[in-house]
Protein backbone atom coordinates (compact mmCIF):
# COMPACT_ATOMS: atom_id res chain seq x y z
CA UNK A 1 0.00 0.00 0.00
CA UNK A 2 1.15 3.15 -1.28
CA UNK A 3 2.44 6.08 1.80
CA UNK A 4 -0.04 8.50 3.32
CA UNK A 5 1.17 9.65 6.54
CA UNK A 6 0.07 12.42 9.09
CA UNK A 7 3.44 14.24 11.39
CA UNK A 8 1.88 16.13 13.84
CA UNK A 9 4.56 19.54 14.19
CA UNK A 10 1.83 21.29 16.55
CA UNK A 11 -1.10 20.86 18.47
CA UNK A 12 -1.31 23.54 20.70
CA UNK A 13 -3.87 26.89 20.73
CA UNK A 14 -2.93 30.69 19.90
CA UNK A 15 -0.91 31.09 23.37
CA UNK A 16 2.58 29.41 23.77
CA UNK A 17 3.76 27.05 26.18
CA UNK A 18 6.76 24.54 26.64
CA UNK A 19 4.48 21.69 25.69
CA UNK A 20 3.55 22.51 22.62
CA UNK A 21 4.05 24.50 19.62
CA UNK A 22 1.32 25.92 17.74
CA UNK A 23 -0.58 24.79 14.51
CA UNK A 24 0.96 22.59 12.16
CA UNK A 25 0.63 19.04 10.19
CA UNK A 26 2.17 17.42 7.29
CA UNK A 27 0.72 15.23 5.31
CA UNK A 28 2.86 12.72 3.47
CA UNK A 29 1.31 11.09 0.48
CA UNK A 30 3.51 8.86 -1.38
CA UNK A 31 6.32 11.04 -0.22
CA UNK A 32 4.71 14.31 -1.53
CA UNK A 33 4.34 16.38 1.80
CA UNK A 34 1.87 18.62 2.20
CA UNK A 35 1.38 21.63 4.99
CA UNK A 36 -1.47 21.80 6.97
CA UNK A 37 -1.13 25.48 8.66
CA UNK A 38 2.30 26.75 9.83
CA UNK A 39 2.52 27.88 13.33
CA UNK A 40 5.31 29.62 14.87
CA UNK A 41 8.49 26.95 15.08
CA UNK A 42 6.80 25.00 12.37
CA UNK A 43 9.83 24.86 10.40
CA UNK A 44 12.37 23.14 13.67
CA UNK A 45 9.62 20.85 13.87
CA UNK A 46 9.76 19.85 10.33
CA UNK A 47 13.53 19.09 11.03
CA UNK A 48 12.62 17.01 14.01
CA UNK A 49 10.34 14.73 11.90
CA UNK A 50 12.84 14.53 9.75
CA UNK A 51 10.87 15.32 6.83
CA UNK A 52 12.74 16.52 3.84
CA UNK A 53 12.08 20.47 2.68
CA UNK A 54 13.02 19.87 -1.12
CA UNK A 55 9.17 17.41 -1.18
CA UNK A 56 7.24 20.08 0.39
CA UNK A 57 5.20 22.49 -2.80
CA UNK A 58 1.92 23.12 -0.90
CA UNK A 59 0.57 24.77 1.90
CA UNK A 60 -2.91 24.95 3.15
CA UNK A 61 -3.73 27.46 5.53
CA UNK A 62 -7.38 27.09 7.08
CA UNK A 63 -7.55 30.89 8.36
CA UNK A 64 -5.53 34.06 9.30
CA UNK A 65 -5.47 33.64 12.90
CA UNK A 66 -1.67 33.97 14.07
CA UNK A 67 -0.94 30.75 15.29
CA UNK A 68 -1.91 29.23 11.98
CA UNK A 69 0.50 31.28 9.92
CA UNK A 70 2.98 32.99 11.70
CA UNK A 71 5.63 30.42 10.89
CA UNK A 72 4.91 31.35 6.97
CA UNK A 73 7.67 33.78 6.67
CA UNK A 74 10.81 32.00 8.26
CA UNK A 75 9.67 29.18 6.30
CA UNK A 76 10.05 30.61 2.89
CA UNK A 77 13.25 32.48 3.96
CA UNK A 78 14.85 29.10 4.96
CA UNK A 79 13.97 27.51 1.59
CA UNK A 80 15.44 30.73 0.18
CA UNK A 81 18.62 29.91 1.66
CA UNK A 82 18.66 26.56 1.04
CA UNK A 83 18.49 28.15 -2.82
CA UNK A 84 15.25 26.23 -3.77
CA UNK A 85 14.09 26.90 -7.38
CA UNK A 86 10.93 24.63 -7.65
CA UNK A 87 7.51 26.84 -7.15
CA UNK A 88 5.86 27.14 -3.92
CA UNK A 89 2.17 27.31 -3.80
CA UNK A 90 0.63 28.40 -0.60
CA UNK A 91 -3.36 27.97 -0.78
CA UNK A 92 -5.30 30.30 1.98
CA UNK A 93 -8.58 32.21 2.41
CA UNK A 94 -8.62 35.86 0.77
CA UNK A 95 -5.93 38.09 2.64
CA UNK A 96 -2.72 36.42 2.94
CA UNK A 97 -0.77 37.34 0.13
CA UNK A 98 -1.65 41.06 0.71
CA UNK A 99 -0.33 40.59 3.99
CA UNK A 100 2.81 38.85 3.39
CA UNK A 101 3.78 40.24 0.27
CA UNK A 102 5.29 43.42 2.14
CA UNK A 103 7.42 41.02 4.26
CA UNK A 104 8.69 39.24 1.76
CA UNK A 105 9.64 42.33 -0.58
CA UNK A 106 11.82 43.00 2.65
CA UNK A 107 13.00 40.19 4.19
CA UNK A 108 13.68 38.40 0.91
CA UNK A 109 14.59 40.37 -1.70
CA UNK A 110 16.56 38.24 -3.90
CA UNK A 111 14.32 34.84 -4.48
CA UNK A 112 15.96 31.98 -5.43
CA UNK A 113 12.25 30.37 -6.17
CA UNK A 114 8.64 31.82 -6.97
CA UNK A 115 6.19 31.84 -3.88
CA UNK A 116 2.63 31.20 -5.46
CA UNK A 117 -0.83 32.55 -3.76
CA UNK A 118 -4.20 30.48 -4.32
CA UNK A 119 -7.04 32.31 -2.83
CA UNK A 120 -10.30 30.62 -2.09
CA UNK A 121 -13.63 31.02 -0.10
CA UNK A 122 -14.89 29.48 2.67
CA UNK A 123 -18.94 29.47 2.48
CA UNK A 124 -18.53 25.71 0.57
CA UNK A 125 -16.30 22.89 -0.21
CA UNK A 126 -14.09 23.30 -3.38
CA UNK A 127 -11.59 21.23 -4.70
CA UNK A 128 -8.11 23.35 -4.12
CA UNK A 129 -5.69 20.74 -5.29
CA UNK A 130 -5.93 17.98 -7.79
CA UNK A 131 -3.25 15.46 -9.06
CA UNK A 132 -3.00 12.06 -10.34
CA UNK A 133 -3.47 10.57 -6.79
CA UNK A 134 -4.91 12.93 -4.40
CA UNK A 135 -7.38 15.38 -4.62
CA UNK A 136 -7.72 18.38 -1.44
CA UNK A 137 -11.23 19.90 -0.63
CA UNK A 138 -12.23 22.89 1.47
CA UNK A 139 -14.70 21.87 4.10
CA UNK A 140 -16.26 25.00 5.04
CA UNK A 141 -16.18 25.51 9.61
CA UNK A 142 -17.28 28.35 11.62
CA UNK A 143 -15.06 30.15 13.34
CA UNK A 144 -14.60 34.16 14.53
CA UNK A 145 -13.02 34.94 11.19
CA UNK A 146 -13.32 32.90 7.80
CA UNK A 147 -12.28 29.63 8.06
CA UNK A 148 -11.98 25.83 6.61
CA UNK A 149 -10.58 22.38 7.28
CA UNK A 150 -9.46 20.47 4.53
CA UNK A 151 -10.55 16.85 3.51
CA UNK A 152 -7.27 14.44 1.93
CA UNK A 153 -8.82 12.00 -0.35
CA UNK A 154 -6.90 9.22 -2.17
CA UNK A 155 -8.06 8.54 -5.91
CA UNK A 156 -8.95 4.86 -6.44
CA UNK A 157 -6.18 3.01 -8.12
CA UNK A 158 -6.17 0.74 -11.02
CA UNK A 159 -7.10 -2.85 -10.36
CA UNK A 160 -3.81 -4.91 -10.01
CA UNK A 161 -2.92 -7.61 -12.79
CA UNK A 162 -2.85 -11.02 -11.63
CA UNK A 163 -0.31 -12.62 -13.57
CA UNK A 164 -0.73 -15.87 -14.13
CA UNK A 165 -3.58 -15.36 -15.26
CA UNK A 166 -2.17 -12.77 -17.50
CA UNK A 167 0.60 -15.09 -18.95
CA UNK A 168 -2.12 -18.04 -19.27
CA UNK A 169 -4.36 -16.30 -21.72
CA UNK A 170 -1.39 -14.56 -23.60
CA UNK A 171 -2.30 -11.31 -22.59
CA UNK A 172 -0.37 -8.23 -24.91
CA UNK A 173 1.30 -6.01 -22.72
CA UNK A 174 -0.88 -3.04 -24.91
CA UNK A 175 -3.87 -4.41 -23.46
CA UNK A 176 -2.74 -4.18 -19.37
CA UNK A 177 -3.49 -0.87 -19.02
CA UNK A 178 -7.08 -1.62 -20.48
CA UNK A 179 -7.22 -4.09 -18.38
CA UNK A 180 -5.93 -2.33 -15.10
CA UNK A 181 -9.14 0.20 -15.91
CA UNK A 182 -11.77 -2.64 -15.46
CA UNK A 183 -11.96 -3.47 -19.54
CA UNK A 184 -12.37 -7.12 -20.49
CA UNK A 185 -10.15 -9.04 -22.57
CA UNK A 186 -11.04 -10.30 -25.80
CA UNK A 187 -8.54 -12.91 -27.44
CA UNK A 188 -7.74 -13.33 -31.00
CA UNK A 189 -10.46 -16.13 -31.60
CA UNK A 190 -12.98 -14.13 -29.71
CA UNK A 191 -12.88 -15.25 -26.71
CA UNK A 192 -13.97 -12.79 -23.74
CA UNK A 193 -12.11 -12.78 -20.60
CA UNK A 194 -13.71 -11.07 -17.98
CA UNK A 195 -11.92 -8.53 -15.60
CA UNK A 196 -12.81 -9.93 -12.93
CA UNK A 197 -10.44 -13.57 -14.01
CA UNK A 198 -7.41 -10.83 -14.91
CA UNK A 199 -7.40 -8.28 -12.23
CA UNK A 200 -7.87 -8.15 -8.35
CA UNK A 201 -9.12 -4.53 -6.70
CA UNK A 202 -7.14 -2.64 -5.05
CA UNK A 203 -7.34 -0.71 -2.40
CA UNK A 204 -9.59 1.23 -0.93
CA UNK A 205 -9.06 4.75 -1.52
CA UNK A 206 -7.68 6.13 1.91
CA UNK A 207 -9.32 9.90 3.39
CA UNK A 208 -7.89 12.53 6.14
CA UNK A 209 -9.96 15.96 7.27
CA UNK A 210 -8.78 18.35 9.09
CA UNK A 211 -10.77 21.02 11.25
CA UNK A 212 -9.44 23.54 13.40
CA UNK A 213 -10.45 25.66 14.23
CA UNK A 214 -14.42 25.87 14.97
CA UNK A 215 -17.14 25.79 17.20
CA UNK A 216 -18.93 22.66 17.49
CA UNK A 217 -20.67 22.30 13.02
CA UNK A 218 -22.67 19.41 12.76
CA UNK A 219 -23.06 20.20 8.90
CA UNK A 220 -19.83 19.26 8.53
CA UNK A 221 -21.05 15.76 9.48
CA UNK A 222 -21.47 14.16 5.68
CA UNK A 223 -18.74 15.43 4.01
CA UNK A 224 -16.32 13.93 6.63
CA UNK A 225 -18.65 10.81 7.14
CA UNK A 226 -16.31 7.52 6.86
CA UNK A 227 -13.37 9.17 6.84
CA UNK A 228 -9.75 6.75 7.81
CA UNK A 229 -9.01 9.54 10.22
CA UNK A 230 -10.41 12.57 11.52
CA UNK A 231 -8.40 15.37 13.21
CA UNK A 232 -10.88 17.88 15.30
CA UNK A 233 -9.88 20.40 17.38
CA UNK A 234 -10.66 20.27 21.13
CA UNK A 235 -9.37 23.09 22.36
CA UNK A 236 -11.40 22.78 25.94
CA UNK A 237 -13.22 20.92 28.57
CA UNK A 238 -16.51 20.16 29.33
CA UNK A 239 -16.19 22.58 32.52
CA UNK A 240 -15.38 25.22 30.15
CA UNK A 241 -18.19 25.31 27.26
CA UNK A 242 -19.13 28.30 27.88
CA UNK A 243 -15.91 29.71 26.94
CA UNK A 244 -15.72 27.42 24.08
CA UNK A 245 -18.72 28.83 22.38
CA UNK A 246 -17.42 32.74 23.21
CA UNK A 247 -14.25 32.12 20.83
CA UNK A 248 -16.08 29.35 18.75
CA UNK A 249 -13.99 26.40 19.40
CA UNK A 250 -15.21 22.85 20.28
CA UNK A 251 -14.83 20.98 23.58
CA UNK A 252 -13.91 17.51 23.56
CA UNK A 253 -16.69 15.86 23.88
CA UNK A 254 -17.93 17.86 20.88
CA UNK A 255 -15.74 16.49 18.97
CA UNK A 256 -16.23 12.94 20.19
CA UNK A 257 -19.68 13.58 19.05
CA UNK A 258 -19.01 14.53 15.47
CA UNK A 259 -16.70 11.50 15.31
CA UNK A 260 -19.25 9.53 16.53
CA UNK A 261 -22.20 10.95 14.02
CA UNK A 262 -19.79 10.56 10.96
CA UNK A 263 -18.77 7.01 11.63
CA UNK A 264 -15.23 7.70 11.30
CA UNK A 265 -12.67 5.03 11.72
CA UNK A 266 -10.53 7.29 14.10
CA UNK A 267 -10.27 10.43 15.74
CA UNK A 268 -7.25 12.52 16.80
CA UNK A 269 -7.82 15.37 18.53
CA UNK A 270 -5.73 18.54 19.50
CA UNK A 271 -5.66 22.59 19.74
CA UNK A 272 -5.23 22.02 23.44
CA UNK A 273 -5.81 24.96 25.29
CA UNK A 274 -2.68 26.15 26.92
CA UNK A 275 -4.68 25.82 30.21
CA UNK A 276 -4.78 22.32 30.08
CA UNK A 277 -1.23 21.06 32.06
CA UNK A 278 -2.53 17.59 31.28
CA UNK A 279 -4.58 17.13 28.23
CA UNK A 280 -5.89 13.43 29.31
CA UNK A 281 -8.61 14.93 30.64
CA UNK A 282 -9.56 15.94 26.92
CA UNK A 283 -8.78 12.27 25.57
CA UNK A 284 -10.95 10.93 28.73
CA UNK A 285 -13.81 13.51 27.86
CA UNK A 286 -13.53 12.84 24.04
CA UNK A 287 -13.18 9.09 24.68
CA UNK A 288 -16.20 8.27 26.59
CA UNK A 289 -18.49 9.08 23.67
CA UNK A 290 -15.64 8.46 20.75
CA UNK A 291 -13.41 5.68 22.11
CA UNK A 292 -10.78 5.17 19.09
CA UNK A 293 -9.60 8.64 20.26
CA UNK A 294 -5.93 9.81 20.81
CA UNK A 295 -4.16 12.49 21.47
CA UNK A 296 -2.26 14.48 19.64
CA UNK A 297 1.62 15.33 20.61
CA UNK A 298 4.66 16.82 18.40
CA UNK A 299 6.75 14.67 16.09
CA UNK A 300 3.68 11.68 16.20
CA UNK A 301 3.52 10.04 13.07
CA UNK A 302 0.06 8.39 11.94
CA UNK A 303 -0.75 6.17 8.96
CA UNK A 304 -4.41 6.90 7.56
Amino acid sequence: MEKFELHILGCGSALPTTRHFASSQVVNVRDKLYMIDCGEGAQLQFRKSRLKFSRLNHIFISHLHGDHCFGLLGLISTLNLLGRTAQLHIHSPKGLEDLLAPMLDFFCRQMTYKVLFHEFETNTPVIVYEDRSLTVTTIPLRHRIPCCGFLFAEKQCPNHIIREMVDFYKVPVYELNKIKNGLDYTTPEGEVIPNSLLTRPSALPRRYAYCSDTICTPGIIEQIRGVDLLFHEATFADANLPRARETYHTTATQAGEIAKAAEVKKLLIGHFSARYEDENILLEEASIVFPETVLASETLCLNV
